[in-house]
Parts: structure tokens; C-alpha cells; sequence
């Protein structure tokens, strides 16, 4: 089957309403949340998409970044990770059966990972970032591969700049306090930066999109013996959750209300909703095989993968595989 007829069928699903969309089991997905952020499928929740469909959320703490998400859907304590598509593919390489089940966030003109310094600062453009420090909220995840890549297109060891792991509430302090150079402010973080940038005094240097171009910026992962075990819950849990990424599209100021609720609930600032710019993604939610592949080029260039070991059909989820 061609990507093209996979996403025609996923595509009619949506629009079909879920009719009969119910699991024919009660399955409970626990995951980590993100401080300042609201994943696609707690806003399904938040909408009641998955009301009538036997599959409840559980909230069982927050991440610190993508990578120990990962760790703990590969060890079995949640069935929920979300991850950059570069730390999710260096996890399958490592040996866990992942399945990508659909894009958490996009990159693109609206929604994209900004670099911030100082407006006094002597940092002008990509290739003044060797030798500075720059904070970014985990190791080995988007931001991590964003400055590997834009030092590589520079010309520069991938490995020049120096990075320090910053939780995302604090990236805005340490820029003004000068104990980083830069603040990286992922695409998931708008609503820290929208604050940042409201106090002033900042400027960007550069977005992931002047070096990655429009792409998926990473994937909200199942384990692919979860999707054998449970194939119409998975199946459900990507369609509803698909459906969330166009409401947010489509009911932009509804979904920033929402947003403050839920963060209120989880008793963050609400406030910063205000700044949520979207997700980013392309109608329906659906990924194109460039937000893998041009992830799994990177890694055989790093000689992390062999030509030809992994391809974006191995790793993207398909309604079909769900169910078959």
C-alpha cells in the first residue's frame, strides 16, 4: 500500500466522524505531560473525543524532555511517549520497537523553534554560536540535532557550541541573567517565549525552519506491541487525536481557553496560553515521509544507521497495521 492511500484512509476516517468508532475494550494510556504545553491527544480528552471509546488518559507526572518520555514508554511505565523524530529513531536503532503514531508538533512559518539572545548581544547569525553556550531543555532531542545540523550547513563541528540543559519555565532567566548565551525556545514552548519576547529586550538569531524547512518536529510514539495488543484502541487514539490537531487549527482562540484550563488544573500559570501559536502541523495531522526520512539521512550520515537499515514505512503508523 502507497503513503498516499494510507493517508486517503485515515483521511476518511476523520471524516466519516468516527462512526462506530468505539473499542470493543477499556485500555488506559498513562503518559508524562510537558510543563508550559498541552499534547494533541489531552486536548482530544479535554473535548471528550475519546468519551464512549473504552480509552481513558492517565497523567502520571511530567518529562523532563523527549528522551526520558521515551524511557519510560520503552520500560513499560507509560503507554504514551512523545519525542524530536531523531530521538525516537535513535531509540528504535537502540533497539525498541516504537511505532510513530502521529505528529506532536510541526515547524513551519507559524510554529517554529526560535534561538534568542540578548538585543546587546555580539551573536548575529548561525555561525556565531561555536564556542557559546546555549540552553535547550534536554540532550539528544530536536533542539540538540537543530544546532548538530545548523553547524554542519555551516560548515563547523557539529559539536562547537556548548549546551545546557535548562528546564523550559527557566529558559528566559538564565538568557537575562547571562548564564547562557542563548536560550533555545522549542516549537513546544511558545507560550515561554511568547512571555520572554512580551518582557522585551531579546533578539532572534535564528528558527529551526531556516534549517530544517517545514517538517514534523517530533512524534507522539506507542510501542508496537501496545498496537498489536490493542489494534482499535491504537487506531482510535491517532484518529481522535488527529482530529484534535485540526480543531486547534481551526478554533485557535477556543483552544487557548482550553489550554489555561487545563494548565490551571495542573496548577501551572495560565496566562501563558495566551501565546500558544498552534501545533503546527499539516491538515488532518498526518506525517509526510520527509519529518522521518530526512531524520534517518542525518543518522547514516553520522554513522548511527547503515544505507537502506530503516525507512520511514517501518517506523510511520498505518491504520491498516493496527488492524490487521
Amino acid at each position: 500500500m502507497t503513503f498516499h492511500s494510507r493517508k486517503f484512509l485515515l483521511s476518511a476516517a476523520l471524516f466519516l466522524g468516527f462512526a462506530g468508532a468505539a473499542s470493543a475494550e477499556d485500555v488506559t494510556l498513562r503518559y508524562l505531560a510537558s510543563q508550559g504545553g498541552l499534547s494533541a491527544h489531552e486536548l482530544a480528552a479535554e473535548l471528550g473525543y475519546f468519551e464512549g471509546t473504552g480509552i481513558k488518559l492517565e497523567n502520571i507526572g511530567y518529562a523532563g524532555g523527549g528522551p526520558a518520555s521515551l524511557i519510560a514508554l520503552a520500560s513499560g511505565d507509560a503507554e504514551i511517549g512523545s519525542a524530536a523524530t531523531a530521538a525516537v529513531l535513535n531509540s528504535i536503532v537502540s533497539g525498541n520497537d516504537f511505532v510513530a503514531a502521529y505528529p506532536s508538533n510541526g515547524i513551519n512559518a507559524e510554529v517554529q523553534s526560535i534561538f534568542y539572545v540578548l538585543e546587546d548581544s555580539p551573536i548575529k547569525e548561525i555561525k556565531d554560536i561555536a564556542g557559546k553556550s546555549i540552553a535547550v531543555n534536554t540532550l539528544g532531542a530536536h533542539l540538540d540535532y537543530t544546532i548538530r545540523e545548523a553547524l554542519h550547513k555551516e560548515g563547523l563541528p557539529t559539536d562547537a557550541a556548548n549546551q545546557v540543559v535548562v528546564p523550559g519555565p527557566q529558559l528566559e532567566q538564565v538568557l537575562r541573567s547571562g548564564q547562557v548565551d542563548i536560550s533555545a525556545f522549542g516549537y513546544w514552548q511558545t507560550t515561554f517565549e511568547g512571555a520572554a519576547k512580551k518582557n522585551g529586550g531579546l533578539r532572534a538569531i535564528f528558527g529551526d525552519t531556516d534549517v530544517l524547512g517545514e517538517i514534523a518536529g517530533g512524534f507522539v510514539v506507542l510501542r508496537r506491541d501496545f498496537v498489536k495488543a490493542h489494534p482499535q484502541a491504537a487506531r482510535i487514539f491517532v484518529e481522535q487525536s488527529a482530529r484534535a490537531l485540526d480543531y486547534a487549527r481551526e478554533h485557535p482562540e477556543e483552544t487557548r481557553k482550553i489550554f489555561a484550563k487545563a494548565l490551571q488544573e495542573r496548577g501551572e500559570n495560565p496566562d501563558i496560553a495566551q501565546y500558544f501559536r498552534g501545533y503546527g502541523v499539516r491538515a488532518g495531522g498526518l506525517p509526510v515521509e520527509r519529518d522521518v526520512q530526512f531524520w534517518i539521512d542525518v543518522l547514516v550520515r553520522e554513522g548511527k544507521l547503515k544505507e537502506g537499515q530503516l525507512a520511514a514505512k517501518d517506523v510511520l503508523f498505518t491504520p491498516e497495521a493496527a488492524t490487521n
